[in-house]
């Protein structure tokens, strides 16, 4: 129960005290205390949740009793928020919640890198209580001028979360994020990779990854996906590919020495749906085995967090490495690609030309002219998985099937990104409807169409 007191007034004072020549009245007698005049004259006092007792002072009688009837009804509906947890800090909140999150994958090394270069600089050393939703939406504004409008709402989504455990915490009464408004993201379409690009790809592909990269081309597998692939994760007699685990290489941390690289290690997949097996072409079947031969595959010394309750290091037989008999990276991967993506446009201009020659020799007849293809920059090895989508789509696969092969959560996300890609044909459309009502006969005679 919340009381109200006057603080400059003593409740029961001893009989023959002077009376308050300023507060009192004919019809009540005060007697001042020892703290009349000093500070505000109203204090509210109450226990909170855990027994504590609390107070606050208040200049006026009905700002007390206000805050005595706010903090009654909070306390007996369950909602009383604590005002001295409010001035705990934003980072002190965020870190709590940071290391009691669970985190699949890389995703706990994302949402440090986010806090520390994003949320930190902006709201970090603040109480937590005092940011208000203005100041959300200003912090929207000024880190939509630094990241894409999808990479925004993840590190805002960051940002909510830690609020709302505040919430849930009785840290603070309300989430500061409610009501703010995100830059819209207007998700570019994908457009496949040219095949001839593609066969450009794998032929510029050194040749300890060049079956890599056919297998990435045959299965729609993630990077991460590849690179952490067991020899065992190949059955050759199936023809099948399973996915059980990826590569991740984390960020670097704020407290990572200069030049120290993090180590890889091998951890869950993506989601659920990830756990998965992919048919393979009796093409990329070969190419592995061939590669098993070339390359036997490395026994590596890596910690393996695919039971996160139970990380252990353990030697794996990685089916891809390094010419060092080591895990892949995604820096040194990175090189690799720019090189073969430099010498397959080289391989591709060459052609062109070759085919341009060729058709000016002919006369240039209309409709035969060649064109120019090339790997677009910033192409990356995810556009081979684009590239094994578009090719399942454009042999009618349905929509769930495009979805287990490439792993993705829900059949709405593999719809978001290539719906463009499924075939609008009115003429299949025309001919399903026609099968169904061919039978029906026609309700009126048909109607002839006078031209001109």
């Amino acid at each position: 129960m919340a009381s109200v007191y006057d603080r400059w007034h003593l409740s029961r004072p001893k009989k023959g005290a002077d009376l308050c020549a300023e507060h009192s009245s004919k019809t009540r007698a005060l007697v001042p205390s020892a703290d009349h005049g000093k500070g505000k004259r109203w204090q509210v006092r109450w226990r909170d949740a855990a027994g504590e007792q609390q107070k606050e002072n208040f200049a006026k009688r009905s700002q007390a009793d206000t805050r005595a009837a706010t903090i009654e009804a909070d306390l007996a509906r369950g909602l009383y928020v604590d005002p001295a947890a409010g001035k705990e800090s934003f980072r002190a909140v965020a870190e709590r919640w940071r290391t009691n999150a669970v985190h699949r994958g890389g995703t706990a090394s994302r949402v440090e890198r986010a806090l520390r270069l994003h949320i930190y600089p902006t709201f970090g050393d603040r109480p937590i209580v005092t940011i208000r939703p203005s100041e959300v939406q200003a912090w929207v504004k000024d880190r939509s001028q630094v990241l894409a409008p999808s990479t925004l709402r993840v590190t805002y989504a960051y940002l909510v979360t830690i609020m709302h455990t505040a919430v849930r915490d009785r840290t603070i009464a309300v989430n500061p994020c409610a009501g703010t408004k995100l830059p819209e993201v207007r998700r570019a379409e994908i457009v496949p990779l040219h095949e001839s690009a593609v066969h450009a790809l794998i032929e510029a592909a050194p040749p300890r990854f060049r079956a890599m990269v056919l297998l990435a081309v045959a299965s729609g597998l993630r990077q991460g996906e590849v690179f952490g692939l067991e020899v065992d994760c190949i059955d050759f007699l199936r023809r099948e590919v399973t996915v059980r685990q990826q590569l991740i290489t984390p960020d670097k941390d704020a407290d990572a020495e200069e030049g120290e690289t993090p180590e890889p290690y091998l951890g869950e997949p993506k989601t659920h749906e990830s756990y998965r097996t992919v048919p393979l072409v009796g093409l990329a079947v070969d190419a592995l085995a061939a590669h098993l031969q070339q390359y036997p595959a490395a026994v590596v010394d890596i910690e393996d967090r695919t039971d996160p309750r139970k990380p252990k290091r353990r030697k794996a037989h990685m089916l891809f490495s390094n010419d060092r008999n080591e895990a892949l990276k995604r820096a040194g991967w990175t090189w690799v690609w720019s090189r073969m993506e430099e010498r397959a446009n080289e391989a591709l201009g060459k052609a062109y030309a070759e085919a341009y020659a060729a058709w000016v020799q002919r006369g240039r007849p209309k409709g035969e002219e060649p064109a120019q293809v090339r790997v677009p920059d910033g192409a990356s090895m995810h556009d081979l998985r684009h590239f094994y989508a578009s090719a399942l789509i454009k042999n009618r696969e349905s929509v769930k099937t495009v979805q287990r092969r490439l792993g993705h959560s829900k059949p709405s996300i593999t719809l978001d990104i290539y719906t463009h890609l499924w075939p609008d044909d009115e003429d299949t459309t025309r001919a399903a409807i026609e099968a169904v009502l061919g039978g029906v006969p026609a309700l009126c005679p048909p109607v002839k169409i006078i031209s001109g």
